[in-house]
């Protein structure tokens, strides 16, 4: 990780990844990795996972993307690529 910054605040109990994914965010582009998190409104009127999480460049060898029906879920899958593609996502 880089030089901290002060901004990891202790986690809270009552709140899941949803509360760090903007956090995540911006420690992934200190890494130099392009990431994004989005919802698809479509996708959610027919039920499907609506949300999505692409990311690439910098230390990942190739781009990867995770979907969920929630925020909690999407972000729960996408540290699980990110880790098992080599970045240990400090949360």
């Amino acid at each position: 990780m880089t030089r901290g910054k002060g901004r990891w605040s202790k986690p809270d109990p009552d709140h899941g990844v949803e509360e760090a994914t903007l956090l995540i965010l911006e420690w992934l582009g200190e890494q130099g990795v392009g990431a994004m998190i989005r919802v698809d409104s479509e996708r959610m009127r027919e039920g499907r996972p609506a949300w999505t999480f692409a990311a690439g460049g910098g230390p990942l060898s190739e781009g990867l993307r995770a979907d969920g029906a929630s925020v909690a879920e999407c972000m729960g899958r996408a540290l699980l690529k990110l880790r098992e593609a080599g970045l240990a996502v400090p949360f």
